[in-house]
């Protein structure tokens, strides 16, 4: 799948912004991206409500292959082929799944901000407990003037 074939294709969703990614694209809205379509297949994001819709249509979710064995994201799931010729339908995929991608983004910024307010009380903390720095006495390191600070050159000439 190329851009211009994407941009085609979510053209009825409204716009779009494709970037490259992994092997392929990673295509959101509104900054958030809810789709990926890549080498094997265009997958859209998924989550608990929007699944059975991918299951009732005998879709699969994303799956990808490392040495030890195959791994499957469950949060992206190939969009069943039927959808290619029916953009109207596609733009009801698309939206249900940026609505889900959006779901998952909430879900995770509570957990950021509880960490971030962890960080800043542990940081607090720890400036509590040090102790206060003990100030050295400055030392002078420069030579004193006059005539042991700067020497003229001797001449060997008689």
């Amino acid at each position: 799948m190329d851009r211009d074939f994407l941009i085609d294709l979510f053209a009825d969703f409204g716009p779009v912004t494709i970037r490259k990614m992994f092997s392929g694209f990673g295509i959101s809205a509104d900054g958030t991206n809810f789709a990926l379509a890549l080498r094997s297949g265009l997958y859209f994001r998924a989550d608990e409500q929007s699944i059975p819709h991918f299951e009732a249509e005998g879709s699969k979710p994303f799956q990808y292959q490392t040495r030890a064995k195959t791994v499957t994201v469950n949060s992206y799931w190939e969009l069943p082929a039927r959808l290619f010729d029916d953009s109207e339908e596609l733009s009801v995929w698309a939206r249900t799944a940026l609505v889900a991608a959006q779901r998952a983004a909430m879900k995770k910024r509570p957990k950021a901000r509880k960490a971030a307010a962890k960080k800043a009380v542990a940081k607090k903390r720890a400036k509590a407990l040090k102790k206060p720095a003990v100030k050295k006495a400055k030392v002078n390191s420069k030579p004193a003037k006059g005539k042991s600070a700067k020497r003229k050159p001797v001449s060997s000439r008689p």
